[in-house]
């Protein structure tokens, strides 16, 4: 079954891929709004149920229906809180949607620029009337109508014309100090280097002094920074999402482990079987075994 399941996430991502956009109806668990794992796709849900979304650096607590707007340039995670979550999402590239005559970049639109809004609530109305669009989208994907792109960015950009004549959401919270913003800078910095996709194509950024350099900061002034505001230093953000990396990897690619560890920025293999078990208290091929 899991097998199964890993298959059909993959011929999903293919899809996507190949055509730039993709549409579908959320399950009612709510998984189908986590279901891809490529970042370099836009999304618009239409979800109702509850939920509590962490985007950039705020925090938005949801209840009811919402359309949402998810940047692949700015980290988000999603918890949902409901037994029942339902609704609809749309993934596209920027790519697919600017060969229209739509020529500005997504990423200056207020739902999708960083420190934007990205939620707005949906009154019962406009929730039929945008499901209406999202079923539609799902019918002529299903076609083979000749200029079935074409129809598919403008329902796209009618749906984003449609977020801009409504209120903005107010409930969130947001972190404005400097220390604030340069962590979140860093974490959004930190989740652009993921997912690895390639083995061929090794970590850039590995160290606090990388990061600091990219940002044009002192190490010291961002370690502080991130310290007072996470609790944390910046170098165990940077490991803990390199673990988290080489588990995926390991648990869900047929790269062998040399790969992993050269995609990872680790020159030899035995370095990187040595920071795995240090960090995690087993190495790389114990791991992968017990997942089997």
């Amino acid at each position: 079954m899991e097998d199964l399941k890993q298959r059909s996430v993959c011929e999903f991502n293919n899809d996507l891929r190949l055509k730039g956009f993709n549409v579908f109806q959320i399950e009612d668990d709510g998984n189908a709004t986590r279901i891809y794992s490529r970042k370099d796709f836009y999304k618009i849900c239409l979800t109702t149920g509850k939920s509590k979304i962490h985007y950039s650096d705020r925090s938005f607590e949801t209840e009811g229906t919402v359309l949402f707007f998810g940047n692949p340039h700015i980290p988000y995670s999603w918890e949902t809180l409901s037994t029942s979550y339902v609704g609809y999402t749309c993934l596209f590239s920027e790519e697919f949607l600017l060969q229209g005559e739509r020529s500005e970049s997504l990423q200056q639109s207020p739902f999708f620029k960083l420190g934007g809004t990205p939620i707005l609530h949906i009154t019962e109305t406009q929730r039929q009337f945008l499901n209406s669009l999202f079923e539609r989208m799902i019918e002529e994907q299903k076609q083979d109508y000749t200029f079935k792109s074409d129809l598919m960015r403008n329902y796209i950009n009618l749906i984003i014309h449609e977020a801009l004549k409504l209120q903005p959401s107010e409930n969130y919270s947001q972190q404005k100090n400097a220390a604030s913003r340069i962590t979140s800078v860093f974490l959004e910095l930190l989740e652009r280097q993921f997912p690895i996709e390639t083995a061929d194509r090794p970590l850039q950024l590995k160290t606090a002094q990388d990061y600091a350099g990219n940002l044009n900061l002192h190490v010291n002034y961002l370690n502080r920074a991130v310290k007072q505001v996470t609790g944390k230093p910046t170098t165990a953000h940077i490991t803990e999402r390199m673990i988290a990396e080489a588990k995926a990897l390991l648990q869900h690619t047929d790269w062998n482990i040399s790969e992993i560890g050269y995609a990872l920025g680790f020159e030899y293999p035995t370095y990187f079987n040595n920071f795995f078990k240090r960090m995690t208290g087993t190495n790389p091929k114990a791991l992968r075994m017990a997942e089997v």
